[in-house]
């Protein structure tokens, strides 16, 4: 047992245990690919051939490789432990009782980007029904998802699978139809049109449209059988998208110039290769469902490092609640509610607030890589029976070039990012060590041993 943990917590306390265990394989490929697809892509998807040209079908599948690579250390570490806490429970096993801390408030603040998503949706409402309210609009979606994740995760789940369904079959049209209108002598012109650092800088950035399933590592405590599942999902559905992608790349660079489409968000080519039907599906069906899906695997994996954080004292325990019935954190839920509520009634724009943490959740990121090869001997029984065991010279490798990958994304945010992002980056993270080791400090904390062999 890693020495951070203590034993003597009382059988009343609050508990991950009490999660309800009910995802499986396909419900947590939902989550997965749903967190991944978001509306981002329709605007990414013309940036990208700007950079590159008709190869920006290249940059996806070199982009998902990164992805990939990046995700190894966190598909072992879950291959071989259930965490009930997701990230900040591989934090605190693999680091310091402090780093777990601040891992967990990272996480905190990555999610105050919660209420974009609903507002987005509403902006897309309205452009079917001018005149309805947009803040209206993004008030019952994200109260509706809300309400869903409150009444338990087999719900969510079970909703998020009908919606991710219905956002590829959109997705997978644009692709159908646009393929037999791909123009003739697609490599010959605008093809590679800024070399291969136009390729790889696409890449960089797509990044950003290719990640994303890593969110369900925060899920491992709701799992059925997350050391079978958990890894296999975070890597087919980064796979399955990616692919997805490619296609629809093919199509967004082939079927008009070059020049016509580059900068333009997806939703331009849509409308020349889709009947208006269909069109109106695809608006639907991807743009907005790609929204409420990322909406609704978010309110369901950002409250579970929060949850455990809370169990272990971190913040005070009462807020660790799970309803005896629903099996579901309501307290912090409606926390996440009401954060998420604030920007939608007052028009505050948080997206700068959100934007602020994505270097220090890289960072994050590259140390738990890095603590990958600490992994046999904070769980030695578990390791020695997990199926991803392997030498320890591998697991440094992997971890080597894991972290190698992580710093190429830190240093295109770094070189991208504007003093203002630099500087909330910076007070966030001091917030949040300061808080943390002081609070470690004064007793307060008493990790639950939030790990187990499934």
């Amino acid at each position: 047992m890693s020495e951070h943990y203590s034993t003597n917590s009382p059988a009343s306390a609050p508990s991950t245990k009490d999660l309800k265990r009910v995802l499986g394989f396909g419900d947590l490929m939902g989550a997965a690919v749903g967190q991944i697809i978001g509306a981002g892509i329709m605007s990414l998807m013309g940036i990208a051939i700007a950079m590159t040209g008709r190869s920006a079908m290249i940059s996806f599948i070199i982009a998902a490789v990164l992805i990939l690579i990046n995700t190894l250390p966190s598909v072992i570490v879950t291959g071989t432990v259930r965490m009930r806490g997701g990230m900040y429970t591989q934090a605190a096993l693999l680091g310091t009782t402090t780093f777990g801390g601040v891992v967990m408030f990272l996480s905190f603040f990555g999610n105050l980007s919660l209420a974009m998503y609903a507002l987005s949706f509403a902006d897309y409402f309205f452009r079917f029904i001018p005149g309805v309210p947009t803040r209206l609009v993004a008030i019952v979606v994200f109260t509706g998802f809300w309400l869903l994740n409150m009444f338990g995760i087999d719900k969510m789940a079970k909703v998020q699978n009908v919606i991710v369904v219905i956002m590829c079959v959109a997705l997978a049209l644009f692709a159908a139809f646009g393929a037999g209108k791909v123009q003739p002598g697609f490599f010959a012109e605008g093809f590679m049109t800024n070399g291969i650092l136009g390729i790889l800088q696409a890449a960089a950035l797509l990044t950003f449209a290719t990640g994303g399933a890593m969110i369900i590592v925060n899920l491992s405590g709701e799992a059925k059988n997350p050391v079978r599942d958990v890894p296999m999902a975070m890597i087919a559905s980064t796979v399955l998208v990616a692919v997805l992608y490619a296609f629809l790349a093919s199509v967004a660079a082939g079927v008009l110039p070059v020049e016509d489409v580059a900068g333009k968000p997806l939703t331009q080519v849509a409308e020349t290769v889709l009947p208006a039907p269909l069109f109106v599906f695809f608006i639907v069906g991807g743009a907005m469902f790609a929204l409420a899906s990322t909406l609704n695997s978010q309110f369901a994996s950002g409250t579970k490092p929060m949850l455990q954080g809370s169990v272990d004292g971190w913040l005070p325990q009462k807020l660790a609640y799970i309803h005896p019935r629903f099996r579901t954190p309501m307290i912090w839920l409606t926390i996440f509610y009401g954060l998420g509520l604030i920007p939608i009634i007052t028009g505050l724009d948080i997206g700068e607030v959100a934007n602020m943490v994505l270097i220090i959740n890289q960072i994050m990121m590259l140390v738990l890589n890095i603590l990958l090869i600490r992994l046999p001997k904070a769980v030695p029984e578990m390791w020695d029976k997990s199926k991803y065991r392997i030498s320890v010279s591998a697991l440094a490798f992997i971890a080597v070039v894991s972290v190698l990958c992580g710093g190429v994304t830190i240093v295109l945010l770094i070189s991208s990012s504007t003093p203002f992002l630099m500087a909330g980056n910076g007070v966030m993270l001091a917030f949040s060590f300061f808080y943390c080791y002081f609070r470690s400090k004064s007793g307060k904390v008493k990790m639950e041993v939030s790990y187990e062999a499934q």
